[in-house]
Formats: structure tokens, C-alpha cells, sequence
């Protein structure tokens, strides 16, 4: 998150944890297989914490996403702005290098897509939001938007892009 993945060097990694070159290998066999499987981990809280949202039964479909995004806007503020999305950042950094991890970032992003889907065809369903248009495809229209937002973020040193790609997407575009 910090110096990108060309950045930073695998010994460098390995010294921060304490781990010997040779145990690395013994698990991975390149940088890019570690960094496929890191892309892997970092989405899985994300996933578990927007089911959380949708699991909430005192809220509706729109709510429950609008709760959650609120959660990382309030955690891109505690951050103050820095480090964004790491699939955003290795996407524009190794998207179109590395077979490997394009791969796991695009099982990664269509895994996050899917949930959010979830959230917008339960909006959907109970009539809060527009119905002439997939929850699929609204769901890659805000993966997109957020993505582009996080890294407007970093360039304006605010929140404000997350909060109005929020209030211009769940309160406006999508809604019935």
C-alpha cells in the first residue's frame, strides 16, 4: 500500500515479518504468486464486513450498502487519505503486466461485485432502486466509480470524491 508492488522488494518483506528467504519459497514460488494470493486476502474482510451490512435485518437493501460504504469513508478519513484501494492501486500498477494477478484481481473484484449486486438486487427488490438495469451491471458501475473516487481522494486529500460518488450513485442514479 505504501511503495506499490515494483516498489517494494521481496527481501524487504521478508525481513518485516521475519521470515527466511527459504520458507518464502517453500510456499510461494515467485512474487507474483505472493502477490496473487495477497489480493486474495485483502478482499476477504471487505466481503465479510459488506455481508455484515446486508445482514443487518433493521436495515433495507439501500441502507445497508449506504452503511457500509459510510464505514470505509470513515476509515479513509481516520487514514487520512493515504493507500486508497490495493486492488485499485495494483490495478493500475500490474493489471495489464502480470498474468497471475490480473487473474486474482479479477476473481477479487467480480467476487466484491457480486456481493454488492446482492445489496442492490435486495434495494431492488423491496422497490428502493431502479430495476430497468441489472444489479450487475449497477454493481460495476459503483466498483468503477469507487475506484476512480479513491483515487481522486488521494489527489484532493479528502473524502468528499467518496461522498459524492456515494450520494450521486445510491441517492441519485440508482434510485426507483
Amino acid at each position: 500500500m505504501e511503495q506499490g508492488y515494483h516498489g517494494t522488494g521481496l527481501q524487504d518483506i521478508l525481513h518485516s515479518v521475519g521470515v527466511p528467504k527459504g520458507s518464502f519459497y517453500n510456499y510461494f514460488t515467485s512474487k507474483e504468486e505472493f502477490g496473487a494470493e495477497v489480493i486474495r486476502h485483502y478482499i476477504e474482510p471487505f466481503i465479510l464486513q459488506l455481508d455484515g451490512h446486508l445482514r443487518n435485518s433493521a436495515l433495507n437493501g439501500a441502507q445497508a450498502l449506504q452503511a457500509y460504504f459510510h464505514t470505509l469513508i470513515g476509515e479513509a478519513a481516520r487514514r487520512q487519505f493515504k493507500g486508497g484501494c490495493l486492488l485499485g492501486n495494483l490495478m493500475g500498477e500490474i493489471g495489464d503486466t502480470s498474468d497471475t494477478c490480473r487473474e486474482a484481481l479479477r476473481e477479487a473484484l467480480h467476487r466484491y461485485r457480486d456481493k454488492l449486486a446482492q445489496g442492490i438486487a435486495r434495494a431492488q427488490s423491496e422497490g428502493a432502486f431502479r430495476r430497468d438495469r441489472t444489479a450487475e451491471d449497477l454493481a460495476d458501475c459503483l466498483v468503477d466509480a469507487w475506484q476512480g473516487a479513491l483515487l481522486r481522494m488521494k489527489v484532493e486529500q479528502s473524502v468528499r470524491p467518496l461522498e459524492e460518488c456515494c450520494r450521486n450513485l445510491l441517492e441519485g442514479y440508482f434510485r426507483a
